[in-house]
């Protein structure tokens, strides 16, 4: 059991349920969260998650999309020999489809418990690397293409800080890939039946999302940018936005995942990819 997790339980009781508030939140509170939530909480999200994901796809949200299929990163047969980071990676799922194309990926996460995850899987074939995205640990140009399906971007308070680094060490024109919850689901309830299909708060409110214990810490924290404010902080972290992708509900797809669902993904998109370039 990490330090964190003994920490919560020792201070709130292992039954404990945190409160779910709006409300500001800063880069160290949403990082102390975040990593503290994932080692909570990854061996039940692997557990639930982990057949739909596969110990090797590589695969950008609930919707299922595969980059197998997608090509955001290029022709599979392009990797090859490419040097990439996977940044937010959990268990290394992605980083593993890409290592069995010839590339040389290097999975980085928060989470020690999620790296943990990665280790039960095989072992640790290729680098897992422990360190928040705002602060990586590696040399200016280390890398040819970076990736994030789901990691990081939507828990930090500062995401420019974040597309400032990964541009730092991607060497130029290296491909910065990255998935968040489409911003548009933050006007409607986080639910997957009919209840989840009106508009329930304002598309414009920034306001993150806490949960918090009893003495007011924040204990999970995602903070909702709007798509333009995507836009701008991509262009303010130094890249070129080369394509927006808003993946379609596959009718092969029949599962729900939090407030992803068939029938919420045939009305509203859940999931936003930019593809972007350092050039």
């Amino acid at each position: 059991m990490s330090q964190e997790i003994q920490a919560y339980e020792s201070e709130n009781g292992p039954d404990s349920e945190p409160e779910a508030t709006r409300r500001t939140a800063g880069d160290t509170e949403s990082s102390r969260a975040s990593r503290g939530w994932w080692d909570r909480n990854a061996d039940e999200y692997q557990t639930d998650h982990g057949a739909f994901l596969g110990d090797d796809r590589f695969v950008w949200g609930p919707e299922g999309l595969d980059e197998a299929d997608a090509r955001l990163l290029g022709p599979a047969e392009s990797l090859k020999g490419l040097d990439i980071l996977e940044i937010g990676a959990g268990a290394a799922q992605c980083s593993r489809w890409l290592a069995a194309q010839g590339a040389r990926p290097v999975a980085l996460d928060l989470s020690h418990r999620q790296l943990q995850h990665a280790l039960r899987i095989d072992g640790g074939v290729f680098p897992l690397v422990e360190a928040d995205a705002g602060a990586l640990p590696f040399a200016d140009g280390s890398f040819d293409l970076a990736c994030s399906a789901y990691g990081a971007v939507p828990f930090v308070a500062d995401p420019v800080k974040v597309f400032r680094e990964v541009r730092r060490v991607l060497r130029p024109g290296g491909r910065w890939v990255f998935s968040v919850t489409h911003p548009i689901r933050w006007a409607f309830p986080d639910e997957p039946g009919p209840e989840g299909l009106s508009v329930a708060a304002s598309y414009f409110d920034r306001t993150p999302y806490v949960e918090q214990d009893e003495s007011g810490h924040a204990v999970y924290v995602e903070h909702h940018r709007t798509l333009g404010d995507r836009v701008r902080d991509v262009v303010a972290g130094g890249f070129r936005l080369e394509d927006l992708v808003e993946p379609e509900w596959p009718s092969w797809n029949a599962q729900e995942w939090g407030g992803w669902s068939p029938l919420r993904g045939n009305l509203i998109p859940g999931t936003a990819i930019f593809v972007c370039v350092r050039d």
